[in-house]
């Protein structure tokens, strides 16, 4: 999951760049889009098989009931939050939507969720 969480921040900050591009009226940095779709789907695609496993492993391979601990609930909300970005990030890149401002707050909440959950994560390890 370590890897996920680089690359969601690493899309948030290509993201932050772009926006910040947007605000100051210049034009979209070249390849800059490029680069945050090319880390984010993986991210977001890494974030839907955490969402997945993490409960079956607790489930199937430790004996523990999912989602007792404060770090499955801030996971699941992450997992939602980068699918619901993910999946408004899609509706942006094929035009069906102008909600750039909706997608940027679902990834950064997502983006914020998902490192509550890996520090809420360490107390889980063995």
């Amino acid at each position: 999951m370590a890897l996920t969480l680089a690359l969601v921040f690493l899309a948030l900050r290509a993201g932050l760049a772009m926006r910040r591009a947007r605000q100051r009226g210049e034009g979209k940095p070249p390849g800059l889009r490029a680069r945050h779709v090319a880390l984010a789907r993986p991210a977001v695609i890494l974030a839907g098989v955490g969402l997945l496993s993490g409960p079956i492993s607790a489930f199937f391979l430790r004996d523990w009931a999912p989602m007792q601990t404060l770090h499955g609930w801030l996971a699941l909300s992450a997992g939602v939050l980068l699918l619901a970005a993910g999946a408004v990030g899609r509706r942006l890149e094929a035009g069906a939507s102008r909600s750039v401002e909706i997608h940027a707050r679902l990834g950064l909440l997502g983006a914020l969720a998902a490192a509550l959950a890996a520090f809420a994560g360490f107390v889980l390890l063995p």
